[in-house]
Order: C-alpha cells, then sequence, then structure tokens
C-alpha cells in the first residue's frame, strides 16, 4: 500500500506580504509626489532627484523580495534599511531649513514599509530594531525635534512591533491548528485500519492460535507465534511506536506541514512503554499504569535491554512453556520494572556458578546496565516457585534529564 500523506496549508502571514507590497509602492509615489511639489523648498535638488531615483527603482526591482518570507532575505532588509536611513539623513543635505522647520524626510512615510518588512520576517524583536534606527536617524536629522517629530517616530515604533508580535502569535496559531488536523487525520486512518484488520488479520491469528494449541505439537508452536504477532499488531494498531514529527517546510505559503520521521533526540525523553510494548506476547503480560513513563532516551533503552535480558533468561532457563509477567510502576522519583516467570527457578548458588564459568548475562546484560543507569537489580528466586527480577532505575531532575543514563 503506498504511503498515506496529509498536506495541510494554511496562511495568515501571506495577506500581509501581499499588504505591504502594495504599501511600498503607494508610499513610494507618495514619496515622490511630495517632492515633486515641494521642489522650490530644496537648497540641492539634485541630491533629493538622486535619492528618489534609487528609492524607485530598488522599490519596484525588489517587489518579488517582499512577496512571501523565503525570498525576503537577511541581506535585502540589510540594505533596504540602509536606503531607508541614507534617505532621512539626506533630508538637512538636501533641505536645510528641515532641522528649524517641521517638514517631510525625503522618504516620508515609505520607512514605516520598511521596519514591517522586518516585523513580518522576523517578529518583534526585528522590528523593535529596525524602527529604533529609524526614530535616531530621524531625531537626528532634526536637530531640534519638535513633538509632532517625537508622534511619528513613536507611531512607528509602536506599530511596527505590534504587527511583529501579532505575526509571532499567528504563525504559532498556525502550527498548533496543523498539528491538530494531522494528529485528527492519523487518528481517523488508525480507526479505518484497526476496523481493517480486525475484520481480517487479527481473527485469523486468533484462529491459528486457538487451532495449533488444540492440535499440539508443531502446530501449538505455529500457534504460539500466531498469539505473540496478535498482541504486537495490536499494539501497533493502538498507538504507534515510531515518533512523529510535524515541520513547517514554506513559510512563505504559510504552514506547510507533513507527517514525517523524525531522528530522535537523546536529549528527550521517551515513553518507557514504547519500548516494552513489543516484548508482550502470548506468553508474556504486559501491565503498565496506562499512562506515559518518560525517561531519558539512553536509560529508557538500557532499561528495555535490561528487561529483554530477563526474558531471554526465561525462554532458554524456564522452558518454551513457561509464561512471563512485566509490571512497569512509575513512582515519580523512579522507575521499577518487576519480570516475573512461573519457570522452576533458579537453584542457590546457580548465579555464582555461572559467573565462574563466564557465562555473565545476569552480571552484565542485567545487573551491569542497572549499575551504569545508578538504578539496582535485585533477582529472588525460590526453587520451584519462579523467579521474580525487579529493576529500579531513579529518574533524575527535569534539569538533568540530557546526563541521566549517560555515565
Amino acid at each position: 500500500m503506498a504511503r498515506r500523506e496529509r498536506v495541510v496549508r494554511m496562511s495568515v502571514e501571506q495577506p500581509l506580504w501581499r499588504a505591504l507590497t502594495g504599501y511600498r509602492v503607494l508610499t513610494m509615489v507618495y514619496a515622490v509626489l511630495l517632492g515633486f511639489f515641494g521642489r522650490d523648498r530644496f537648497e540641492r535638488p539634485w541630491v533629493a532627484v538622486a535619492f528618489f531615483a534609487v528609492m524607485c527603482v530598488w522599490t519596484l526591482a525588489t517587489l518579488p523580495q517582499v512577496s512571501g518570507a523565503i525570498r525576503c532575505t537577511k541581506r535585502f532588509l540589510v540594505v533596504d534599511l540602509v536606503i531607508a536611513l541614507t534617505g532621512i539623513l539626506l533630508t538637512p543635505v538636501a533641505d536645510e531649513q528641515t532641522q528649524t522647520v517641521d517638514g517631510p524626510t525625503l522618504p516620508s512615510i515609505w520607512t514605516a514599509g520598511v521596519a514591517l518588512a522586518y516585523a513580518i520576517k522576523g517578529g518583534w524583536r526585528w522590528a523593535a530594531f529596525a524602527s529604533s534606527l529609524i526614530a535616531a536617524a530621524n531625531l537626528v536629522a532634526r536637530g531640534e525635534p519638535s513633538l509632532d517629530t517625537l508622534h511619528n517616530v513613536l507611531l512607528v515604533w509602536v506599530a511596527s512591533v505590534a504587527v511583529g508580535y501579532i505575526v509571532e502569535v499567528a504563525r504559532a496559531s498556525e502550527r498548533t491548528l496543523a498539528r491538530a488536523l494531522e494528529i485528527e487525520a492519523a487518528t481517523r486512518e488508525r480507526e479505518r485500519l484497526a476496523r481493517d484488520i480486525h475484520d481480517s488479520v487479527l481473527q485469523v491469528l486468533a484462529m491459528v492460535q486457538r487451532r495449533g494449541t488444540a492440535l499440539g505439537g508443531e502446530a501449538a508452536e505455529l500457534g504460539r507465534m500466531a498469539g505473540e504477532q496478535e498482541v504486537a499488531l495490536r499494539t501497533l494498531v493502538a498507538g504507534g511506536l515510531t515518533r512523529r514529527s510535524h515541520v513547517s517546510e514554506d513559510e512563505s505559503e504559510g504552514a506547510v506541514v507533513r507527517l514525517v520521521e523524525e531522528p530522535e533526540d537523546m536529549s528527550e525523553d521517551i515513553d518507557l512503554r514504547t519500548l516494552l510494548a513489543p516484548r508482550a506476547g502470548a506468553k508474556v503480560t504486559l501491565s503498565d499504569p496506562g499512562a506515559p513513563v518518560p525517561l531519558p532516551a539512553p536509560a529508557a533503552r538500557e532499561l528495555a535491554a535490561a528487561v529483554g535480558a530477563a526474558l531471554d533468561n526465561v525462554r532458554v532457563h524456564a522452558g518454551t512453556d513457561a509464561r512471563a509477567w512485566i509490571l512497569v510502576e512509575d513512582w515519580g522519583d523512579e522507575v521499577i520494572v518487576t519480570v516475573r516467570d512461573d519457570g522452576p527457578g533458579i537453584p542457590e548458588g546457580r548465579l555464582v556458578q555461572a559467573e565462574g564459568e563466564g557465562r555473565m548475562g545476569v552480571a552484565l546484560s542485567i545487573r551491569g546496565r542497572l549499575r551504569d543507569l545508578g538504578g539496582t537489580a535485585e533477582l529472588i528466586s525460590v526453587p520451584g516457585q519462579g523467579t521474580e527480577v525487579e529493576l529500579k532505575v531513579p529518574r533524575a531532575p527535569r534539569d538533568k534529564r540530557g546526563k541521566a543514563g549517560t555515565k
């Protein structure tokens, strides 16, 4: 069956880029018209004409750069800000009366578009950086800024920071909504698969287990294997054992989200139950708290490996007919996993003898793993009454989770 993939495309941000594109064009025209109708006040008109030419060419040539987050690069934003600051600082050069008469700067309100580009691209922190430089340039160009100048500067600063904050909130909302939609789609698909599998594969496996047990001999072994596969398949259908992640691939088109496999971060916690679930089978019963049992990834894997070693000992030494039970307990400051079987037990002194003969299964595979984790492994066995292995792993504080289990 082909891999099913659901793509969710949303964009609260994209309309802001389109609005910014129109704003830059309109404010460019507005600044040029102000300069044209106020040309008589310029002592050096060639300075104004040169700046207007650069501003118009730059604005029109870079319209694609403000069409989305991907094309709006940091290099473009830096050059855009430099042009805006240059236009403001050139205003007293072209019009010496600017420092005494409260008139518009050469770029006028075109500079607000620069701050808005920073806001949409990088959020409120980027907006605060750009608008602060623009404000400082305005104050320097004015010499003795009036109350109106301070008002306009503060308005641009607050507006750009507010837009940047809104963009950050919108992006977070898109990611949350995309994740919710993906979880809903995955849940529906899992339910559909569960119905199909329950009606076909699981029923066949259950029938093979029953008939094989009734027939005995080689058929009983086949039935046992079918029972183990039934349990494993039920576990897989119920929750899945592979971590998933939802990632944004193209911010310029909103949150483009795909269900993808992600390498596991070894510093993060994982649910111990997902590692122990495959151990359950027809002769192995797993009992867990019903809630996640988080442990640092290295500690969880070592503990699961120790449980696997204990089950291997059950199969090898207790016989194929022996049953085993795995009990998982989460006590907050430590996790306890108990593996118990109904085999014949271990004769007194047998473990010491095995270690002397070089067979180090219990010593290394179980006790050694737990010792490296700072935990303990206690083995209790009574001849004729089975064996019980109790594995204890201390849980490190939250701020030290990344170091737990890496000794």
